[in-house]
């Protein structure tokens, strides 16, 4: 994609030619400045593809993450220099303006939503999506907002409850981070399994915690989980704030300790526990599972929130223009729910 940079306060008043689209370039790792705002080619949907105009999309702690270009690990997928997908941003939803001549299940003005994770691109005014790809249509009961959101909270917490661990009806889980993205959806999505639930948050998120289903809300502050002699058969450490190991007493006879934010000591423990003992620690990359699983999380999700037992927690909303501020606003560590770029 060819791009010409521009000064973002010139692209909000120039006129936009009909072939071109306002969009943030990361052009580089490091901090919130290396995102640009830019006007660059709108892309062309192929044959098998739909292009969605953007009305939503979500910026997550792992987007900021992949900004930095840190753990280094990850830019052997991400760009070894630079990131060699420009436009960051993975989940959205839209309004599909086109349609490829072999598309059948899209139409124009279809309401979609879903996850772009080969090409990133949805920090832009338009993101070409394959029929077959992460997306579908929208429930009738919800907001363009509400489902921008859905790859980071809602499809991770989903993966890492049903798929890696299955979590049952009537099991013991902690939640830590109950209050974040991951944390909003683990605690409804838990409670929709029928587990037993307890989140660890701060003191002013106790109650938001609390209406979201929690059996129970421990707040870190005055509380470290990991010393009050409860065990749990799950611990999701949706912030990798704590480590299996000092985790490992607060879990059950066969508990195990499932984390997101992946480090070397993270998979050293999956490995060895892999092999070793009865307890157990485990990771999954999420967007990095076959499309066949990636789509099936979706179908779930959207039938979640279709029947109304999931809802989004949205902390703040920012213009595509302000999305440098709103990786600012993540940094400090402090987000309720989901950030959003409202379109």
């Amino acid at each position: 994609m060819n791009s010409t940079t521009i000064n973002s306060n010139k692209v909000q008043s120039k006129k936009i030619d009909s072939n071109k689209m306002k969009a943030i370039i990361s052009t580089g790792y490091g901090g919130p400045e290396i995102l640009q705002l830019q006007i660059v080619d709108k892309p062309i949907p192929k044959e098998d593809e739909v292009l969605v105009k953007i009305h939503a999309a979500a910026i997550t702690t792992a987007g900021t993450m992949m900004r930095t270009g840190y753990p280094i690990i990850g830019r052997l997928f991400l760009g070894l220099t630079k990131p060699k997908n420009p436009i960051p941003g993975t989940s959205f939803s839209g309004v599909v303006e086109k349609i490829g001549k072999d598309v059948a299940d899209f139409d124009i003005g279809d309401k979609v939503f879903g996850e772009s994770l080969e090409i990133f691109g949805t920090h832009a005014e338009y993101v070409c999506i394959k029929e077959n790809g992460i997306i579908t249509q929208m429930p009738e009961n919800v907001s363009f907002e509400e489902v921008g959101a859905v790859g980071d909270g809602p499809m991770t917490s989903w993966n890492f409850l049903q798929e890696l661990t299955q979590l049952q009806a009537g099991q013991s889980i902690l939640i830590n981070g109950a209050s974040g993205s991951l944390g909003t959806a683990a605690v409804q999505i838990a409670k929709h399994l029928g587990a037993i639930v307890t989140g660890v948050c701060s003191t002013q998120n106790i109650e938001l915690v609390k209406s979201l289903g929690a059996d129970y809300v421990i707040d870190y502050k005055k509380e470290d989980f990991t010393q009050n002699g409860i065990t749990y058969d799950i611990i999701y450490d949706t912030v990798g704030k704590s480590s299996f190991s000092r985790c490992k007493n607060s879990l059950t006879e066969k508990g195990e300790y499932l984390s997101p934010v992946l480090g070397m000591k993270l998979l050293l423990q999956v490995m060895r526990t892999s092999i070793f003992g009865k307890k157990k620690a485990k990771f999954s990359a999420t967007g990095a599972l076959p499309l066949t699983k990636t789509k099936s999380f979706l179908k779930e999700i959207k039938s979640l929130y279709k029947t109304g037992k999931l809802k989004t927690v949205i902390d703040i909303r920012y213009d595509l223009k302000d999305v440098a501020e709103a990786h600012r606003y993540i940094d400090k560590g402090h987000k309720k729910g989901n950030v959003v770029i409202s379109l």
